[in-house]
């Protein structure tokens, strides 16, 4: 009798130990989706629905990180509106900012951006621009591609392509802020914030092809026109290299 209450105290004992590190080690009690929104349950495509919902009722959003397009890499910290978006972008060595307001397109930037040759109309053109906003002409191709820079619907809208079928990835983490992943079967991945709405938090391009990190959903995005001083007119392209004069508008 002696031995037998022995072996169940030991037995209670060694029981007790494991739950006692179960509790401690998060096994098999542990919930990583306590105090969430509850998204991680979801089946993929509903939280990919739900996301890309959110993402589009947010009338703002901070957008930052690299994206490789071309075999050229772009760093971007813009802050994006329905009405226009204004920011940074940093591309082989040279950095410049953008601002759109509705239609009307700025750039401002370096000596450098403007790649001014060895005569002096150039480099006179050149210096005159540095520092100064350029009205990008809507005809000039350069329009589009700067333009699309800081267009939140264009630029979200990359976001929800995950090529191939979508599953549920792992729980994560971005600035301390709890996230599920989406995985494409064919590459790409979104992390979808598990705390209150389920914004889109981070999404990783295909092959790698750069990192976005989005951030300050609905908060106010300031754009105004820059002063008329502070305009200059580069003519019909930004491509050419013409005696800039100051802005009328």
């Amino acid at each position: 009798m002696t031995h037998g209450r022995r072996t169940l105290a030991a037995a209670l004992g060694v029981l007790g130990t494991g739950a006692l590190l179960s509790g401690c080690l998060g096994l098999g009690g542990g919930n990583p989706d306590a105090g969430t929104n509850g998204v991680a349950k979801l089946p993929a495509e509903t939280i990919e629905q739900q996301a890309k919902a959110a993402a589009t009722a947010a009338q703002t959003v901070r957008l930052s990180g690299t994206v490789v397009s071309v075999g050229q890499s772009y760093r971007l910290d813009m802050r994006l509106s329905d009405k226009g978006g204004v920011g940074e972008v940093t591309t082989k060595g040279s950095t410049f900012q953008l601002l759109r307001i509705g239609t009307d397109l700025y750039l401002k930037a370096g000596e450098s951006f403007y790649g001014a040759g060895d005569d002096k109309d150039s480099q006179a053109a050149a210096a005159k621009l540095s520092g100064k906003y350029v009205k990008v002409p809507s005809g000039d191709p350069a329009y589009r591609q700067f333009s699309g820079l800081t267009d939140k619907k264009l630029l979200l809208g990359d976001l929800f392509l995950l090529p191939g079928s979508v599953s549920v990835g792992n729980h994560g983490k971005v600035d301390d802020v709890k996230t599920i992943t989406l995985n494409g079967s064919k590459g790409g991945s979104l992390e979808v914030s598990l705390v209150g709405t389920p914004y889109p938090l981070r999404y990783q391009r295909v092959a790698h092809t750069g990192t976005l990190t989005l951030s300050d959903w609905g908060q106010d995005v300031v754009l105004n026109a820059p002063a008329k001083d502070a305009v200059v007119d580069y003519g019909s392209t930004v491509g050419a290299t013409p005696t800039p004069t100051a802005s009328k508008k």
